[in-house]
């Protein structure tokens, strides 16, 4: 039986636009073989299935629901997170929104269960058989559950922050950002997370009325200005020369830790060589 389905336009900026021939495919999949899973509901609002939903109302095709229910909204933004991580192939930006926002999320939820006070754990305020884990591990849990370092998470956290408040500004903005069609560098929302609240206004304005050059590729070049840097694109000559030397001074001291035998030494080499690397991610 179909159902009135509300659209909520932050979960729908959650799911990004198919590419073309996916979208293609996914139309003809329907209109040959029907809706066969349901579309997913929580308090009425959509919450898995926006693309299939688009192609049944264009063409009027049937289809099902089932229902989810969530203590919250932030609950229901966790679980759509989990569904679009680990279904779907994304883009870095991507990835990097999602984990910051799960982070997010999720540290709010810990201070606030039930409205109880921040300083208390959830696990002190659930039922014994849903113990969640303490605020004070939230990071270390999630670089686990992502492999990725608690320095990513804690980053990504701030990409997501400012993402959300460009949202805030512009709900098309926001758009753009996530479906890969303005090219902002994690660099420049690193640079907004700690500007005012005007710069963040201001770069949501100029994405929305298409005037944002940062990262747009073939932006003209300004006087004495390097093109690279202008655009928001990576200066790959220095990039790459600073990752050849630091594999090559890896790869050195691991041999030569090999064949020592020092465990503990050999996997500090690797947490130095990790870390080295998420720094240069970060820089991008």
């Amino acid at each position: 039986m179909n159902t009135e389905i509300i659209i909520d336009d932050e979960f729908r900026y959650f799911f990004p636009a198919l590419d073309k021939e996916t979208n293609v495919w996914l139309e003809e999949s329907l209109l040959q073989y029907g809706c066969q899973h349901p579309l997913v509901l929580w308090n009425g609002i959509l919450i898995d299935g926006h693309h299939r939903y688009e192609i049944i109302r264009k063409h009027g095709l049937p289809f099902t629901t089932i229902s989810k229910d969530f203590e919250s909204r932030d609950n229901a933004v966790i679980w759509i997170i989990d569904n679009q991580v680990t279904r779907r192939s994304l883009a870095p930006m991507q990835l990097s929104y999602y984990r910051g926002l799960h982070f997010n999320t999720d540290k709010k939820l810990v201070g606030n269960s039930r409205g109880n006070n921040q300083h208390k754990t959830r696990d002190e305020e659930l039922p014994h058989n849903e113990v969640i884990p303490k605020i004070g591990s939230t990071a270390s849990r999630l670089a686990e559950k992502y492999s990725v370092s608690r320095a990513t998470i804690e980053r990504d956290a701030q990409v997501a922050s400012v993402i959300t408040a460009i949202g805030m500004s512009s709900p098309n903005a926001k758009g753009e950002i996530l479906a890969g069609k303005t090219r902002i560098s994690r660099k420049k929302l690193m640079e907004l997370a700690g500007g005012s609240d005007e710069e963040i206004v201001g770069v949501a304005a100029e994405i929305e009325n298409g005037t944002f050059e940062k990262s747009k590729p073939g932006a003209p070049k300004q006087d004495g200005a390097d093109p690279l840097t202008d655009t928001g694109q990576i200066e790959m000559l220095p990039l790459e020369k600073e990752f050849h030397k630091l594999t090559g001074e890896f790869s050195i001291e691991l041999r030569i830790l090999e064949n020592r035998g020092d465990t503990d030494a050999l996997r500090m080499a690797f947490q130095s060589y990790i870390l080295s690397l998420e720094k240069m991610h970060s820089s991008i």
